[in-house]
């Protein structure tokens, strides 16, 4: 059997791996991931009993109980450099044994569900309302350098965004996990996620760097495709979709819309939005 060398997978010398330091046993296959590290424990106060607080970089992750299961909560950090870490190395916990390095021949498939912010990118996307991603669409390229499969309608919609935007690469799409959108998401707004590299141009914001195209956020409004349309922005779920189909991981993207980019309205509520988002997420996972 093939053994992945060490240059490939980072062990630290306590038995963790790399860049979470986490071991296997910390960690359920239940995981609520967010971006911002203070948000963990926004989610793990509710929480009956913690078990693991693990601190490393961006990465804080605390494992406990909420009414008798057990769950993770991780944050991530900004951007999908990070979620290709992350979901590798929360795929290696529980699918390579760390002692022989070799993949586990049956595999363990996680449930993974992030709760995130987000921009409307549509007028009739209420501010303060729960998105769930459906599908998202990444305009960054870290699908360039893995074998992602995709279905001729997901390159038929990327290849017109493509154009339309004037990109030198085709941007990537993919769905999310249909069991969990009927099992957590069955009533919140059904949406089609834009996944940026950056939050300031790249989400048409203007400060002093200029924008190369002064139209970004009409085109993005605007964008269809056989009824496909673009409902909000944020800065990871297209990785998670993609690195969870690669990784055979179901992955679902809630979202809290705290903005409007279209009215120019924030939510003066937003953390009661996420709040809320969290405990409905918690009593339905």
């Amino acid at each position: 059997m093939a053994t992945i060398p060490e240059s490939e997978l980072i062990i630290n010398p306590n038995g963790t791996v790399y860049h979470l330091n986490l071991l296997p046993e910390h960690i359920s296959d239940t995981i609520i991931t967010v971006g911002d590290p203070e948000r963990v424990a926004k989610v793990s106060q509710y929480f009956d009993e913690i078990e693991v607080q693990v601190v490393k970089r961006e990465f804080v992750t605390h494992t406990g109980y909420y009414k008798g299961k057990r769950l993770t909560v991780i944050s991530t950090g900004m951007g999908t450099d990070n979620i290709d870490i992350l979901m590798n190395e929360l795929d290696a916990l529980v699918n390579i044994d760390f002692r022989s390095r070799a993949v586990n021949e049956e595999k363990i498939k996680l449930n993974i569900v992030r709760i995130g912010t987000s921009g409307s990118l549509q007028e009739d996307v209420p501010l303060g309302s729960h998105l769930a991603s459906h599908t998202s669409v990444g305009l960054d390229t870290l699908m360039e350098f893995y074998p992602l499969e995709q279905s001729s309608e997901e390159q038929s919609i990327t290849g017109k965004l493509q154009q339309e935007l004037g990109l030198g690469f085709r941007p990537y799409c993919v769905g999310g996990s249909q069991h969990l959108l009927q099992k957590i998401a069955f009533d919140m707004v059904p949406g089609n996620t834009l996944t940026c590299p950056g939050f300031y141009a790249p989400q048409g914001r203007v400060l002093r760097g200029g924008l190369r195209n002064a139209n970004l956020l009409q085109t993005y409004n605007s964008f269809r495709h056989d009824g496909y349309r673009l409902t909000n922005f944020e800065m990871e779920t297209a990785g998670y979709y993609s690195m969870g189909r690669i990784l055979g991981h179901e992955m679902l993207s809630l979202n809290a819309i705290v903005a409007n980019r279209m009215t120019h309205r924030f939510a003066e509520n937003a953390e009661e939005v996420i709040d809320s988002l969290i405990r409905k997420v918690l009593d339905r996972i």
